[in-house]
């Protein structure tokens, strides 16, 4: 380990909550609306994970977005995407979606599977005010084209987003991370300084920072903008799996009415009325 790398802390602990949302899919929400301005620029985080086809099989039918992406990563089972633009596109295990709604669009995700497991998640990044209105875009990452690394400690590292990424983006410069720890495993993963940044564990438990903080199975921790840190040390006393995303923020105003996140409620009422008016 680096002698000169100082760890950030862990500011809280977040448990996500349980809901229900596209045609009855099971979530954690994790990453919830009153968190989104101390994670800036993220708005969302929701976990799906489930072998029962009762809580998947209905996917998300069509929807609507405005002014943000959405970054869909599965870990098992398969997705079908179609949009009004007329992209389409399967995600398999491993793989992503990134999509900027940008100005607007209407898309689905819907299994293409009956039975197996599920499980994946969602994150909702935002858009500066100077983007929101962009045309809409879509990218299908499969599993082959993300990078993945053994660290000396030998830990596995896939790099979705950030440097030597499989995706970069500006303005938010988001980084993200699956991290798998190997039992007794110690890993230090730089985060610029200035930029929000949470860790979620999907698998196992982890301790981080020099107070060596104990963060569980299907917890966030946020993680402190300690200005003087160099990213976050994470340890596991057993085998562990978890995300580790962290970005710059806007700071802006965030408007948000379900499906869209503009700056003002006067664009979300120009939103609303042009999805209304088909003009999406």
């Amino acid at each position: 380990m680096d002698k000169t790398f100082i760890s950030r802390e862990v500011e809280r602990l977040v448990n996500g909550v349980a809901v229900s949302d596209g045609a009855g899919v099971r979530l954690l929400r994790v990453l919830t609306q009153d968190l989104q301005r101390r994670l800036d620029p993220f708005l969302m985080l929701d976990e799906f994970r489930s072998d029962n086809q009762d809580d998947y099989i209905a996917g998300f039918p069509d929807h609507p977005h405005r002014g943000f992406e959405t970054v869909t990563y599965m870990l098992d089972g398969r997705m079908r995407h179609r949009d009004s633009t007329g992209q389409e596109g399967l995600l398999g295990p491993g793989g992503v979606q990134w999509m900027t709604a940008g100005r607007g669009v209407v898309h689905s995700e819907l299994p293409e599977q009956e039975d197996g497991l599920m499980h994946g998640f969602q994150l909702w990044v935002n858009l500066p005010a100077k983007r929101k209105m962009i045309d809409a875009w879509y990218r299908d990452i499969p599993a082959s084209d993300i990078p993945q690394s053994v660290t000396e400690q030998g830990s596995t590292l896939r790099r979705i987003a950030g440097e030597g990424g499989a995706i970069r983006r500006e303005d938010t410069d988001p980084l993200y991370l699956d991290l798998h720890l190997k039992a007794g495993g110690t890993e230090e993963v730089t985060i610029p300084a200035g930029y929000n940044a949470f860790i979620y564990v999907y698998a196992g438990e982890v301790s981080v920072g020099e107070r060596a903080q104990t963060v569980t199975q299907r917890q966030m921790a946020v993680l402190a903008n300690l200005p003087s840190a160099n990213g976050v040390r994470i340890s596991a006393s057993g085998e562990a799996r978890l995300l580790v995303i962290a970005g710059q923020p806007l700071n802006e105003p965030i408007a948000q009415w379900g499906p869209f996140v503009m700056n003002s409620r006067e664009e979300l009422e120009q939103a609303f009325d042009d999805y209304r008016s088909g003009r999406f």
